[in-house]
């Protein structure tokens, strides 16, 4: 059972989010917030398997309380689905970088938010088609050519062509077609990447490799060392 702590500032929406969730036979509410501070301090104290949260709200936004709950779990910290109804560059970057698994609008159907809800819990990440487009945009607006940075020296050859695939939105089926690989092995490379650059999720890595300057919108990327 799938234990989901709900966050939203307006009530009717939490309320229609917390019927769906204790419809489905495998999702169970594990509580509900309604601003940032609260979600901070029951994540702590409820250990939710999945925190749905919202971004907008009183005091402390959606963004930061992801981080903070991220940062004070003790191990294994619950899985952040943020569900918004702004896509803003400004907010899909900040919460990729707090280390959300996952983003997406309020305007997704009941039974798709649902599926999200258990793939974000299987440890996978999810996000809403304009969210990558808006990642893209953000660094097109100052995208030079650049080459491979030093930063990503510790990477051999696949395992930066694994992150340059994960980058431009490839699933790791996608990436195994694309490489002639199989998925086991992509995800191997893909966990050697994070746990050499420190980072605790896909989405993250995704950042850094734009970041970076490894994917460039608008530029044939380096091919990495093979």
């Amino acid at each position: 059972m799938t234990r989901v702590l709900v966050v939203d500032d307006q009530d009717l929406i939490r309320a229609g989010l917390v019927a769906l969730i204790r419809a489905a036979p495998d999702l169970d509410v594990a509580g509900e917030a309604a601003d940032g501070n609260s979600a901070v301090s029951l994540a702590a104290r409820l250990r939710p398997d999945v925190v749905l949260m919202d971004i907008r709200m009183p005091g402390l936004d959606g963004v930061a309380a992801t981080e903070r709950i991220i940062t004070a779990a003790p191990e294994d910290p619950p899985r952040i689905l943020i569900l918004t109804t702004f896509d803003l560059d400004e907010y899909v970057y900040a919460a990729l970088r707090n280390g959300a698994s996952g983003f997406l609008l309020k305007d997704i159907k009941p039974e798709r938010l649902l599926a999200a809800i258990h793939t974000t819990a299987a440890g996978d990440r999810i996000f809403a088609p304009s969210v990558t487009r808006r990642l893209i945009e953000v660094y097109s607006r100052s995208a030079t050519p650049v080459s491979v940075p030093a930063t990503l020296d510790t990477l051999t050859g696949r395992e930066l062509e694994v992150l340059r695939l994960v980058a431009t939105g490839r699933s790791n089926a996608d990436i195994a077609a694309e490489l002639t690989l199989g998925e086991a092995t992509v995800k191997t490379h893909l966990n050697r990447v994070m746990a050499k650059l420190g980072l605790s999720s896909r989405a993250q890595a995704v950042v850094i490799a734009y970041e970076t300057g490894l994917v460039v919108p608008g530029v044939t990327p380096p091919q990495p060392r093979l």
